[in-house]
């Protein structure tokens, strides 16, 4: 006999945009039914950004430790994988408190652990419960994009889900996947010690202004990482216990082995099992279509993070959390607007864009100027030898309205860029900045300063100045 519960708000899937809205809906006195079929948490915590970046800083420290020579520090580091692993668990072990069922049922939230599909357009089945509510918010994430590749069914490989309980460090890791995920796991296994090869089929980092691109490419090159680009995998097998994947490259076939495989192309929104068709919810497999306020075809339904088919990012997520609240409780009549959503790529340097790139704003047939400045002109950078990156901003009339960073901390150092965008922030403001020197965070203010510089000391200028030495 299944129990019968009734809510305000039911809550499928328990990642960061499903426990930023349950989390706020109890506080402000909502009943709360929060259904997760798997971990507490979601991909960011168990398989994604917080694992993923626990192991960037264990191979970042490795790689400082080989560049000590040139600081006059000389060291050779003994990498062991276990260890890096027990440290990587043990970053998601701290963390998990905050994400747990304890947590959120003493803040009021009623947790259900099992697999929810609806039945209705009210009611959801979970496990032995019943669970009908006024709104139901689906936040059930992605997986990993399962690539139609001849031979991959048969041949052990790795995705972010798998790869984080691997102790042995591979000899030779194969990337499937030159995308934000596929190249942090890359240059962090290449700085621990393992061989590297990255397979894309098109470019790598796509979505990012390739004069940006160019200077992470060359940074995972000269560390050693190999990357062929254009490269479509045609199949993969096993060979000699590793993997063989076969790729055609130029028009020619060609046979790249190794000893592990890392699939990491791409992402799929989770809307399978969930019962959508009997809830009147439209979806592709995409993700499930909502409105500019998150709503679905079902008018009682919400979707949002990945599932909603849109910028995959945590951080997203937490966004669309965020609107929920202020929709489903406040009655706001709140929308999404992505024109000042960031995002970040951890290589190291660091990757971080907002807004229109160069490209993007030239194809809207604006009048672009652009910004920029060199890293390697930052004293800081030269103190710490970190000499490739740059600021690189888009302006239109005087207005930011994207921008890009290389540099270590970028993904920090894009922050003022967001609130430019989205207070519609005149350059200027910028450049009237007084920055901390040295640090990297100059490099916004000289890119911001540097689209000033012809007109300050232009001859017109330069005449207005004599001018007014007649005065005194």
């Amino acid at each position: 006999m299944s129990e019968r519960i009734e809510a305000d708000i039911c809550i499928i899937g328990a990642g960061s945009g499903g426990l930023s809205v349950a989390a706020g809906a109890a506080q402000l006195g909502r009943k709360v039914v929060l259904i997760e079929r798997h971990k507490m948490g979601g991909d960011c915590l168990n398989y994604g950004c917080v694992p993923s970046k626990a192991l960037i800083a264990a191979a970042a420290h490795a790689h400082a430790v080989r560049r000590g020579a040139e600081f006059g520090v000389d060291a050779d580091p003994r990498v062991d994988l276990a260890r890096v692993m027990k440290h990587v668990h043990g970053v998601i072990a701290a963390i998990e408190p905050n994400d747990s069922v304890e947590r959120f049922e003493k803040l009021g939230v009623r947790v259900i652990k099992a697999a929810a599909r609806f039945t209705s357009s009210s009611e959801v089945e979970a496990g032995e419960y019943r669970v009908t509510a006024k709104h139901f918010v689906i936040a059930t994430g992605s997986s990993p994009l399962k690539v139609p590749i001849p031979g991959l069914d048969k041949t052990p490989y790795f995705t972010n889900e798998t790869i984080f309980d691997n102790t042995v460090l591979p000899e030779h890791l194969v990337v499937i996947g030159g995308g934000a995920i596929g190249l942090e796991l890359a240059q962090a296994h290449r700085r621990l010690g393992a061989r590297v090869s990255v397979l894309e089929a098109k470019q790598i980092m796509p979505k990012d202004d390739p004069e940006a691109v160019a200077i992470v490419r060359y940074a995972l090159e000269r560390e050693g990482v190999v990357i062929r680009e254009n490269a479509a995998v045609t199949a993969v097998a096993q060979a000699d216990g590793g993997v063989a994947v076969t790729i055609t490259r130029d028009g020619r076939n060609e046979v790249i082995t190794g000893s592990h495989l890392l699939l990491a192309a791409g992402r799929a929104a989770n809307v399978e099992g969930l019962g959508l068709d009997a809830a009147g919810i439209k979806y592709s497999r995409k993700g499930i279509e909502v409105d500019s306020g998150l709503r679905t075809s079902n008018r009682r339904a919400y979707a949002i993070g990945d599932v909603a088919g849109g910028l995959q990012f945590t951080h997203v997520a937490g966004y669309h959390a965020g609107l929920i609240i202020r929709r489903v409780l406040f009655k706001v009549p709140a929308k999404t607007d992505n024109s000042a959503i960031p995002w970040a790529t951890f290589t190291d340097p660091e990757l971080a864009h907002v807004g229109m790139t160069e490209a993007q704003a030239r194809e809207k047939g604006l009048a672009v100027s652009v910004a920029r400045w060199p890293l390697h002109d930052n004293d800081r950078a030269q103190a710490e030898r970190e000499l490739h990156g740059l600021a690189k901003i888009v302006v239109v009339k005087g207005r930011v309205v994207g921008a890009t960073i290389v540099a270590p901390h970028a993904g920090d150092l894009i922050l003022p860029w967001v609130m430019a965008i989205s207070q519609k922030t005149k350059l200027s403001a910028m450049a009237g900045l007084v920055a901390a020197y040295p640090t990297f965070s100059e490099i916004s203010k000289r890119a911001a300063s540097s689209y000033f510089t012809p007109a300050l000391f232009s001859n017109r200028t330069r005449f207005v100045v004599k001018v007014l030495s007649w005065f005194g």
